[in-house]
């Protein structure tokens, strides 16, 4: 019997968007979800209580930043990667395979694998397909990920190509040396915006037969209308059948889009990282903290969210912490922010149910371009 099952359950008549559940070892997911970004077996500043709370159903942590520490062996010794970090809920840990991008300067790839330099102590870190998924099997995901190379958006079609079929070739050998079976591997489609290049490395990976797949390569630099346009040549050549994780893209609009393109998951640090910053995601639009306007603010962050932090606190005392660099301030607006993309989705998921997706992102996006 499979550990995992993917369901639709409804699809929207004048879009590609759909909802669905997939079931885990660890949990049913409802789709389309957003999963908060763990990185280092943590949500940045909140406990796993804080965001069942608020409907989070699943959450991300990274193979590369684990691995150097606390150390795969040491994570599996205390029990996985669940009892570690007390979520007992269904968890995804990326390969590594954006370190490849986002830390160029401190790696060196070839054919065979990838040398990192530790960016906390300069020691080198040697990750190939094969370690990946030995250290994701000790780590103990629900979904792992095939290890990939993402190239900038930018890069001649020459060196593009090289990343897709080195991609594809990972993936086989990510598939033969992956030996749990009650972890969901996903192969990665890499190709920047070339429409030639995604179907080159679709149609190298359907072969293998994942039971998911993701986007990658992704708001790394691009224009928006850029990505939708890939999502709309790239998403058809993904099996209907599978879940569809679009990776690492988070603005609350980027995931109207690309729900309406075909797209199950999302990650992505945006709403704790802006949390952090004194940037809060509302249903009316962005509200910057720091601004003079919001001094005496007594009203909620969001009176259509019925979060912990909108029931309980004002505009004026959230800004208050941030000028007073009280640390509260950034756990409460990322809070808040996780509770706000959890809420948007459901929202969303509950409009493709009742065929009115379309009508539904064209009016929260009317409504976030009113305020901007």
């Amino acid at each position: 019997m499979s550990h995992f099952d993917f369901q639709l359950e409804a699809t929207d008549p004048d879009t590609k968007a759909r909802a669905g559940s997939w079931k885990t070892p660890h949990g049913t997911v409802e789709t389309p979800a957003f999963m908060p970004v763990g990185t280092l077996a943590t949500v940045k500043g909140l406990t796993p209580d804080q965001l069942k709370q608020v409907g989070v159903q699943k959450v991300l942590a990274n193979t590369y930043h684990l691995a150097l520490r606390p150390g795969a062996e040491i994570v599996a010794e205390l029990g996985g990667l669940h009892r570690f970090m007390n979520w007992d809920g269904p968890i995804l840990t990326d390969s590594g395979g954006f370190q490849v991008f986002s830390l160029a300067t401190l790696r060196k790839l070839d054919e065979q694998q990838v040398v990192f330099r530790s960016h906390i102590d300069g020691s080198l870190f040697e990750l190939s397909p094969e370690k990946a998924m030995r250290i994701q099997e000790q780590l103990g995901a629900d979904c792992i990920m095939c290890l990939d190379e993402c190239p900038p958006h930018d890069v001649p079609v020459e060196k593009l190509q090289a990343a897709v079929d080195l991609t594809t070739r990972w993936a086989a050998r990510c598939r033969d040396s992956h030996q749990r079976e009650d972890q969901a591997l996903f192969g990665i489609v890499q190709g920047a915006t070339d429409p030639a290049m995604r179907e080159r490395s679709a149609q190298g990976l359907l072969p293998l037969d994942f039971p998911g797949y993701a986007v990658g390569g992704l708001s790394v630099g691009e224009e928006p209308r850029l990505m939708y346009d890939t999502l709309d040549f790239t998403v058809p050549f993904l099996p209907e059948d599978r879940p569809r994780y679009l990776m690492g893209v988070g603005r609350p609009e980027d995931l109207l889009e690309a729900v309406c393109r075909g797209i199950d998951l999302f990650d992505c640090v945006m709403p704790t990282r802006n949390g952090r910053n004194a940037l809060a995601f509302t249903s009316q639009g962005k509200v910057r903290l720091r601004n003079q306007k919001h001094k005496r603010d007594d009203s909620p962050l969001d009176p259509e969210c019925s979060c912990p932090v909108c029931t309980q606190f004002s505009v004026a005392y959230l800004r208050h912490l941030f000028m007073a660099k009280e640390m509260l301030g950034p756990i409460l607006v990322s809070w808040h922010n996780i509770a706000f993309y959890q809420h948007l989705l459901r929202q969303l998921r509950q409009a493709i149910r009742e065929g009115k997706a379309d009508e539904f992102r064209l009016r929260q996006l009317a409504r976030w371009n009113a305020s901007s």
